[in-house]
This record gives C-alpha cells, sequence and structure tokens, in this order.
C-alpha cells in the first residue's frame, strides 16, 4: 500500500524508520487527487452537464409507437329519424378494433422552454465554481493541519532538548550528592525539574499523531501509512517576507464568485418566467393503422392506414394569476442578491483586513522573537560558564534554560502563525494555486 502511495505521487523519500516523507507540496498533491469530497465535486460538474442534455432533448422531435385492442361488449347505438316520421337505431363498430402506429411531435416556438436552458449553463457553472471552492478549503486545510504538524514537531524537539539538559543536570547533582558536595534540595529540585517536562513531551507526542491523522483524513490517506514532514518551520522563514504584499482584490473570491452565478441564476428564472406570457407552437404527425372485425380476435384482420400533420397554437390567456405572481416573486429574489451582494463584499474585505493585519503583527513578532531567542542563547551560555565556576546557582541556571525554551517555543510560535494568517488569506482572495497540484 505505502508503495502505491510513493509511486502514485512520484517520490521515493522514505525516512530511517520507513515513513513516508511528505512536503506540503506532497500532501497538496495528494489531496486534491485523492480526497473523496473534492471526486463528488467533479462528478457532480458531470452529472449537471447530462442534465443540460436532457433539457436540450426537449427541443428535438419526440417519437412514439403505439398499440392498441379494443373488445366491444356492447355496440354503441345512435338513432335516426326516418323521413316516414318513424326513428331507426343503427348499432356503430364491430366486436374487436385494432389501432397501431407512430405518433411525432416537436416544438417550433417554445419561448419559455429556450429560456429554461440556459438555467443549465448556469448551474454547470456553479458547480464548477463549487468544485473549485472546494478545492480551496482543501488547500487552506491542508496548510492549517501541516504546520500544525511543524508546529507540533518543533516545540516537541524544544521541550525534548530542554528534558535533556535537565537530565543531565539531574545526573549531576546526584553524584554530587552522593559525594557530599551538593545539598539534598539540589538533587531533588533537579528531579523535579525533569519530571516536570514529561506530561508535555507526552501532550506534544499526542498532538502530533491526532495532526498525521488529520493531514491522512485530508489526503484520502490509509490511516496505517506511516507519514513524516519533511520541512520544519525554518523553511518557510525564507520566502514569508517575498509574500507579505499581495493583491487584495476579491475577483477571485468563491464566495463572491459564487454569489455572482446565483444572481445571474436568479436573473435567468425571472426572464424564463416573463417567457411564460408568450404564445407556444407544436408540430405533431401521425401514421397508424386500424382494423375491425366480428367474432374470433384474430381472423378477418382488415387494416386500414391513416396520417396526418398538423399544428397546435397555444396562446396563454388567463391562469388565475399564477404566471404573474411568480414573476413578481423571481423580481424580488433578484433584488434582494444586491443588498445581500453589498453585505458580503463588506465582511469578506473585514477578513482581509484582519488576515493583512495578523501577517504583520506575525512578521514583526518573529523578527522580536528571534531577537530575544538569540539573548536567550547568549544568556544560558554565561549562567552555564558561571555554574561551572561556582559563581551560579542552580536555580539561575533552571531560569535561563527555561528561558531559552520559551523562546525558542515563542519564536516557531510566531513563525506558525504568520504561516496561518497567509494561508487564510490565500483561502478568502481565492488565489491558491490548484492548477499546479492536480493531474488533470
Amino acid at each position: 500500500m505505502l508503495a502505491l502511495v510513493v509511486t502514485a505521487i512520484g517520490m521515493k523519500a522514505q525516512s530511517a524508520d520507513g515513513s513516508l516523507l511528505l512536503s506540503l507540496d506532497d500532501c497538496i498533491r495528494i489531496a486534491l487527487n485523492e480526497n473523496p469530497t473534492i471526486k463528488v465535486a467533479q462528478m457532480e460538474i458531470e452529472r449537471v452537464d447530462y442534465s443540460k442534455k436532457e433539457a436540450l432533448g426537449q427541443l428535438l422531435p419526440e417519437v412514439n409507437f403505439s398499440g392498441q385492442y379494443t373488445r366491444n361488449l356492447a355496440l354503441q347505438t345512435i338513432y335516426m329519424d326516418a323521413g316516414d316520421g318513424q326513428t331507426r337505431a343503427i348499432k356503430m363498430g364491430r366486436d374487436n378494433t385494432y389501432t397501431t402506429g407512430f405518433s411525432a411531435s416537436i416544438p417550433l416556438v417554445m419561448p419559455q422552454l429556450w429560456k429554461s436552458l440556459k438555467l443549465s449553463d448556469n448551474q454547470i457553472l456553479q458547480n464548477m465554481e463549487a468544485a473549485r471552492a472546494s478545492k480551496i478549503d482543501l488547500v487552506n486545510q491542508v496548510k492549517n493541519s501541516y504546520y500544525s504538524l511543524l508546529l507540533a514537531n518543533d516545540s516537541k524537539r524544544v521541550i525534548e532538548e530542554n528534558h535533556e539538559t535537565a537530565k543531565l543536570n539531574a545526573d549531576i547533582f546526584a553524584k554530587k550528592y552522593e559525594l557530599g558536595v551538593a545539598s539534598e534540595y539540589d538533587m531533588l529540585r533537579a528531579n523535579v525539574a525533569v519530571t516536570n517536562l514529561e506530561p508535555s513531551i507526552l501532550e506534544a507526542e499526542n498532538s502530533i499523531n491526532q495532526l498525521k491523522l488529520q493531514l491522512k483524513l485530508l489526503m484520502g490517506m490509509d490511516a496505517r501509512i506511516a507519514i513524516e514532514p519533511s520541512q520544519t518551520l525554518d523553511d518557510f522563514k525564507g520566502s514569508m517576507y517575498e509574500h507579505a504584499l499581495v493583491d487584495t482584490s476579491l475577483v477571485n473570491n468563491t464566495a463572491m464568485k459564487s454569489f455572482d452565478l446565483q444572481t445571474d441564476y436568479l436573473q435567468k428564472v425571472l426572464d424564463t418566467q416573463k417567457a411564460a406570457w408568450w404564445p407556444t407552437l407544436t408540430g405533431s404527425a401521425s401514421l397508424m393503422w386500424n382494423s375491425m372485425s366480428n367474432g374470433n380476435p384474430f381472423k378477418d384482420f382488415m387494416w386500414s392506414k391513416s396520417s396526418a400533420v398538423g399544428l397546435t397554437l397555444a396562446v396563454p390567456l388567463f391562469q388565475g394569476g399564477r404566471r404573474y405572481y411568480k414573476q413578481k416573486q423571481a423580481e424580488i429574489a433578484v433584488r434582494e442578491m444586491k443588498w445581500q451582494r453589498e453585505n458580503l463584499e463588506r465582511s469578506l474585505h473585514v477578513q482581509v483586513q484582519n488576515e493583512i493585519d495578523n501577517i504583520n503583527k506575525s512578521l514583526k513578532q518573529i523578527e522580536t522573537n528571534e531577537g530575544g531567542m538569540r539573548q536567550a542563547v547568549k544568556a544560558n551560555e554565561i549562567m552555564q560558564k558561571s555554574f561551572k565556576i561556582g559563581s551560579g546557582t542552580f536555580i539561575q541556571l533552571r531560569d535561563t534554560e527555561d528561558a531559552l525554551m520559551s523562546a525558542k517555543l515563542a519564536y516557531y510560535q510566531a513563525i506558525y502563525n504568520f504561516l496561518i494568517a497567509e494561508s487564510n488569506l490565500e483561502h478568502v482572495l481565492g488565489n491558491a494555486p490548484i492548477n499546479q497540484y492536480t493531474s488533470k
């Protein structure tokens, strides 16, 4: 199963333990090609295309073949006045009646049908935009999950580094305590420092496992396949300043595009309702064979052929006001969309501005936290030297180690916040480059 996935995405990269190494682009590519939601969206486009072809079939001639047999149990009787003042009774028909043949009809002038065909075109466009929206949503979800996994990995690594340092200090104080050069308090405090970090490591491991499962679910991948990210948060730091300034136009926003398509659909519905006032013209033709006989229904067939062509003109005059009120409903629906669009556009502009503010704030935080991390590293190095020569206490040493851990965690958190804000901005603007990830 793992080999199939590797072949499907064109990669051979595996970690030392056999886990599949995936970059962010790899995850997005797999998700866009394997996620069931995307496949369903594509099938909806195909389904509506068939619906359009069904509607086009209404413009073509309809041909039917029919056959009918009737056994007359009692013949119809008509009465006629004779010239001598008497009334005569005449029976019409025969015992057996057979009718078979072909009939055809074709719409010649059908304004409402012509207008309704444009609804199918609009529905195809709506489904195509819905499929694009699903892909953009999926890209955003994959990015957020991948970034969260990187943050969890980096956080776990930082905590483990602090944990290893705490263990080393605990071993040193245990030996010093045995030699009588350290107090029992220092030894116990060093052991407590080790113990306090272990729950954080377990929590980070649990978070990593959950994020991997979530990422595999988004990619449509079997949960039993072992995966590992091939990137770290630092790998994205170099390019973040290049993407700080972006076009904030909402021209590619999926919500706006879908809304405009819905408005166009309602306008076409209104045009269809107006076309209901127009006359319709239908052509018809028939070719029939008839036979009538008495007695045994399987004998004495006497077939005669008949044919006819005709036109049917229907002029709608009055339907109790149904057409008028349907048209008024459609007009109100179109006007409502105008106000709703304005409200949607304002809301999206607010979202864009919020994400831009988050990006700018995160950039400043990264710069500040990076400087703070360098200072924490230097302070920790100074305190380690001071502790070795006896001029620094264990409490001071642990304070600098904890400060270094906090500075590193804040630094990675700031990078994560920037990447999430950038992904969310890309999602709102609808600018995700989904075409470069799809196989078709």
